[in-house]
């Protein structure tokens, strides 16, 4: 979804770099995938097609971070009352 993002902190020799992947349009979506050795991190389509991919060494990469957009769940939303759940509503 649009504003997703996953953070890749990787081991650069004397120092550390910092990539991020980002959805850039609505209706994409970042995913991840650790095969063989290999990092990928790819923004993907609606219909699955790959927008762009980066790709690390596993053995370089000292942190990945996922950071979704916060979404709102309709069905919280229709529920709500702005009481708390204890309070005697004839109060």
């Amino acid at each position: 979804m649009k504003g997703d993002r996953v953070e890749i902190v990787v081991d650069a020799g004397d120092t550390t770099r910092t990539y991020e992947v980002v959805a850039s349009r609505a209706g994409r979506r970042v995913e991840t995938a650790v095969r063989r050795g290999v990092v990928e991190v790819s923004e993907v389509t609606r219909s699955g097609s790959v927008v762009r991919t980066a790709r690390f060494m596993a053995n370089r990469v000292l942190a990945l971070v996922e950071q979704p957009v916060p979404r709102e769940d309709d069905s919280e939303q229709k529920g709500h009352t702005g009481r708390p759940l204890r309070e005697d509503p004839e109060t």
